[in-house]
């Protein structure tokens, strides 16, 4: 569990010594230094397996099946290479390991057209890859697996991005879910499978508050679309006719699981839930506040005074909320 201080406010208060101070300090040097070292190497993997899949496919002119046989390879390469010792043939595994399951997973989507079966097996393969090699970002890359197998999809078009969300109640309740469970594993394993287990439970709720903004807009008609897994005519599609959810039930639905995760969060001493659940209120707040009232003048200063209340609301609330004791 990762927690925030304020050192040079702690020594003031006399609650750690300078001593103590220099000691986390050095610490967190080392902690953000690793996460800027990850964060980079994520980056540079995903538009490594990208690049590869798209030069395969066109420059080369392989077939997706052979790009998806080449990931296979990489991935078994990197397996090999885990039975070397060391940092550098670690760190080089790991890489080949992602970058394998990365390729091997594209070549395989684009080969079954991006079946339901293909993105299932996918889902599978990340979640195993993200255990395996102890990668948060590939854990969290099988749960957005997962929600393409949910209709999820992302697009941009010339200085416009769009996100589209085919099932909003499945979704809230499927990965609402998947983040408690996954929350509650994480109190039980060791601390390399608790960061897999976070990654992927806050992957999770970033899916669920995209659910609740979509359901909020629209509602959800309970259609369920999806391609037919055992099906070689990738597309034929499913539907199945259901109740109407109207969109005010996800409005107020949402709003009420944001105030009751973000004071979960300040009491449990977890910021990242606390500073998600304000992000996706003000969205939510803003969403409906000018689909209602519309962009004007007048709008834009009695939502922003609200907000601005909102702020100091929460503020106080942390104020209040017990102090966990620095371990």
């Amino acid at each position: 569990m990762k927690i925030t201080l304020d050192l040079s406010k702690l020594v003031e208060e006399g609650r750690i010594t300078l001593a103590e101070s220099e000691r986390l300090k050095a610490l967190a040097a080392h902690d953000t230094g690793n996460l800027g070292l990850t964060i980079l190497t994520g980056f540079g993997v995903i538009a490594a397996s990208v690049g590869a899949v798209a030069v395969m496919l066109t420059a080369f002119n392989f077939s997706a099946s052979s790009a998806a046989a080449i990931g296979g390879i990489v991935f078994v390469l990197g397996l090999l290479l885990r039975l070397l010792r060391g940092d550098l043939w670690s760190l080089l595994s790991q890489t080949l390991i992602i970058i394998g399951a990365l390729t091997g997973a594209g070549g395989l989507l684009v080969l079954e057209s991006g079946s339901l079966r293909a993105a299932l097996f996918v889902t599978a393969a990340f979640a195993a890859t993200a255990v395996l090699t102890r990668s948060s970002l590939m854990a969290a890359l099988s749960v957005v697996s997962l929600a393409g197998c949910l209709g999820a999809r992302t697009g941009y078009v010339h200085a416009m991005y769009s996100l589209s969300i085919q099932e909003p109640a499945v979704t809230i309740v499927l990965f609402s879910a998947l983040a408690l469970g996954l929350y509650l594993v994480s109190l039980r394993v060791r601390a390399d499978y608790e960061r897999i287990a976070i990654a992927a439970a806050r992957m999770s709720v970033v899916l669920v508050n995209f659910g609740f903004w979509i359901g909020s807009l629209w509602g959800d008609n309970l259609r369920l679309v999806r391609t037919v897994i055992f099906n070689d005519d990738a597309a034929r599609i499913v539907r199945r006719g259901g109740a109407m959810i109207p969109s005010g039930t996800f409005s107020i639905g949402w709003a009420l699981a944001l105030i009751a995760v973000g004071v979960w969060g300040v009491r449990s001493n977890r910021r990242w839930v606390v500073n998600v659940a304000a992000v996706f209120a003000g969205i939510h707040f803003y969403t409906q506040w000018f689909s209602i009232l519309g962009p004007n003048a007048f709008s834009v200063l009695v939502g922003g005074i609200v907000m601005i209340g909102a702020a100091f609301a929460l503020r106080s609330l942390n104020r209040q909320a017990p102090v966990q004791p620095a371990v």
